[in-house]
């Protein structure tokens, strides 16, 4: 296709970002509505191919287009419009800025994500994969390059070409026949390679493929012939992923070769048992039992017995793995292919991090979490350097290179060079493709974040309300990015003590996920707990306490009783308890919630501190003010050490350490204490008001 060419006489195509074998991915302007999009075009076939050959190709197409357009959740790619213009059809989708997969393999020179990038990765798309189950949607060629992570580190799937819808078009042989490969062999379940029933297990055993590949460098059967890679899948026990890998946490280990299993009973029963696993470990619990005894070898002594490959497995070739890019050989690489879908993209770690969308941000990084994001602001930094000197500063790379260094400051702590560099980047956003644009929103949703964290809550309520209205425009009231911005509106509504139309948002946010992703769906279930938040602060503390009941019960039904979300939750229920006047309830549950916390958490995390000091303060209020100044003291003392002297939290806990002695009838201990709190804040000394 021409450049510029027009379709329908609304999408003008500019650039040529991807080329995979079935069509072209151009990058493209929505002229009605103004923004940047992204064009899949099928490419004609050539006169080598037969009529039912073309006619299965393009009724795939069109497979994918029905099957996408009907799936509506932040892990899978919108899809906006799909027709036909001069014999070619077309499908018109958001313009992703991220890499995949494959590319982020690449990128590191074959080497193994981080850890933490690993699981966030593992999590987000069980997430996608439980909403398209349910929606009776299997994808079927699940592998690294149809898996994008986006520069504010959402993780999308991509391509549903092959994907199987449980309504609708039927999947038949004419539509998987005809020489058309099913699959890529590196990442085929066993069921799928022999032709057998396929269901959204086949998903599962696939993104183990995935997972095995991105945190050891290489699949889990890495022959060069495809005939190889098909009898691994069929015959061989995986090895381990620790062998390979050993700083890998074991549960992961668990969790993938589970994934890994031949058939698919033995694997999770589905993609929220998965996601279930992988939130249990990674609090330190363990509950999965050791893999059992390996089955029956079968006839070759390898592994068990499972049927033939079928008669198309022997001609297929080995497909794309991570290591190899997806476009054509002859071709040198598009530099100037930086925001695309299935076959290219860029990509980075979230911002802001979900699990600050999930509840209240905590105080700060632990020494581990703080030394990745020192390092990420380096080569972040580096990388925008050389993208700048390539492709220019205002490049959608660059941009978004630097956005990750703004990320990297805020979660440094750093928030004031976080803001300076956002509202940059926003601005050279705006100049380069318009104030609507999606990646334009982004960066308005990060500044707005980071205006809160700064104190202007002003500031950042009026941007996240202007974003969320702009993305309703854009996207839709229920796109999942809209909700996002909505919810930080709610928590800038909230700190400003704006409580009755924070309630409003949040309910409206908790409303839509309910809806779109299900009740069960950890943005739902944080959503709600924002509402209690909400309806305390308001003095409907009757209602809270309904709220966090409930809640309490879902949260141990989906995650278990020991996950942190769990424990904050019956957190809020032991608050409202307390302003209930219901102190020895409340006081039991902060012990228990406290006992947990330090359990799971640790004595000196932040959420196990805040819940002795809610010990501390039950004690007081049942009068016994002499086991309360121990707790206080010992909260007190942890900040200090944590957060230094003269942190507002330790501060405030040094003012409820006088207030005990007050209580407790030494006058001069509490003044002295007072005084001392006063001369680190610089104020006049006396009791708090």
């Amino acid at each position: 296709m021409a450049e510029t060419r027009l379709i329908q006489s609304r999408y003008r195509l500019l650039d040529l970002i991807g080329r995979g074998g079935m069509g072209e991915v151009w990058r493209a302007r929505d002229e009605a509505l103004g923004r940047q999009v992204a064009v899949k075009c099928l490419k004609p076939m050539s006169g080598r191919h037969d009529e039912d050959h073309t006619r299965i190709v393009r009724e795939r197409f069109r497979r994918e287009a029905r099957v996408a357009a009907a799936l509506q959740h932040r892990g899978v790619t919108v899809v906006h419009d799909f027709g036909e213009y001069e014999g070619v059809l077309y499908l018109v989708m958001e313009l992703l800025d991220g890499r995949n997969l494959s590319q982020l393999l690449e990128d590191n020179e074959q080497n193994p994500l981080p850890v933490d990038d690993i699981v966030d990765i593992a999590e987000q798309v069980a997430d996608a994969l439980g909403y398209t189950h349910q929606q009776g949607i299997v994808h079927r060629d699940l592998k690294p390059a149809n898996i994008m992570r986006l520069s504010d580190g959402t993780v999308k799937i991509c391509d549903f070409g092959i994907a199987r819808p449980g309504h609708g078009i039927p999947v038949t042989s004419r539509l998987t026949g005809v020489g058309v490969a099913m699959g890529t062999p590196h990442y085929m379940s066993p069921e799928q390679i022999s032709g057998g029933q396929v269901d959204h297990r086949s998903d599962l055993y696939s993104l183990g493929c995935v997972l095995y590949e991105i945190a050891t460098g290489a699949p889990p059967f890495d022959m060069e012939d495809s005939w190889g890679i098909l009898v691994g899948h069929r015959d061989t026990t995986p090895e381990p992923l620790r062998s390979r890998r050993a700083e890998l946490p074991g549960f992961f280990d668990r969790v993938v070769l589970d994934l890994l299993a031949k058939t698919p009973e033995e694997r999770p029963a589905d993609a929220h048992d998965l996601r279930r696993r992988i939130a249990v470990g990674r609090t330190g619990e363990h509950p999965f039992a050791e893999p059992a005894g390996q089955a029956p070898p079968g006839p070759n002594g390898r592994g068990p017995a499972a049927p033939v490959p079928p008669a198309w497995a022997a001609t297929m070739t080995g497909g794309h793995k991570a290591t190899v890019t997806a476009l054509p050989p002859p071709e040198p690489p598009d530099h100037a292919a930086g925001l695309t879908l299935s076959w290219t993209g860029r990509a980075a770690p979230h911002h802001p991090p979900p699990g600050t969308l999930a509840g209240r941000p905590g105080p700060g990084l632990g020494p581990g979490r703080e030394g990745r994001a020192e390092h990420a602001l380096r080569e972040f930094g580096r990388l925008a350097e050389d993208r700048a000197r390539l492709l220019g500063p205002d490049h959608g790379e660059t941009l978004a290179a630097r956005q990750q260094m703004a990320y990297a400051l805020g979660r440094l702590g750093r928030h004031a060079e976080a803001h300076e560099l956002h509202t940059a980047v926003l601005a050279a956003r705006e100049r380069a493709s318009g104030p609507d644009h999606p990646d334009t929103l982004r960066c308005r949703h990060n500044l707005a974040f980071s205006l809160s964290r700064l104190g202007r809550l002003e500031e950042s309520y009026r941007m996240a309300r202007d974003v969320a209205a702009a993305r309703a425009r854009v996207l839709g009231q229920d796109h999942p990015d809209t909700l996002v911005t909505l919810y930080e509106a709610g928590y800038a509504l909230g700190r400003l003590g704006r409580w009755t139309e924070a309630l409003h948002t949040y309910r409206q946010v908790a409303e839509a996920r309910s809806r779109l992703l299900g009740p069960d769906h950890p943005d739902t279930l944080a959503t709600r707990y924002e509402v209690g938040i909400s309806l305390g602060r308001l003095g409907r503390s009757v209602d809270a306490l309904e709220l966090y009941r409930a809640l309490v019960a879902d949260r141990i039904r989906v995650n278990g009783p020991h996950d942190p979300e769990t424990l904050r939750a019956r957190h809020g229920l032991g608050v409202n308890l307390g302003r209930l006047a219901r102190w020895d309830e409340a006081l039991a549950e902060a012990r228990a919630v406290c006992a947990a916390r330090e359990h799971v958490l640790g004595p000196d995390h932040h959420d196990t501190l805040v819940s002795r000091r809610e010990v501390a303060v039950a004690l007081g209020w049942l009068g016994r003010w002499a086991e309360a100044l121990t707790v206080y003291r010992q909260v007190a003392d942890a900040r200090t050490r944590l957060l230094g002297a003269a942190h507002p939290d330790t501060l405030a806990g040094r003012d409820d350490e006088a207030h005990c002695l007050e209580q407790l009838g030494r006058a001069r201990e509490a003044a002295d204490l007072y005084r001392d709190v006063a001369a680190l804040r610089g104020q006049p000394a006396g009791p708090p008001s």
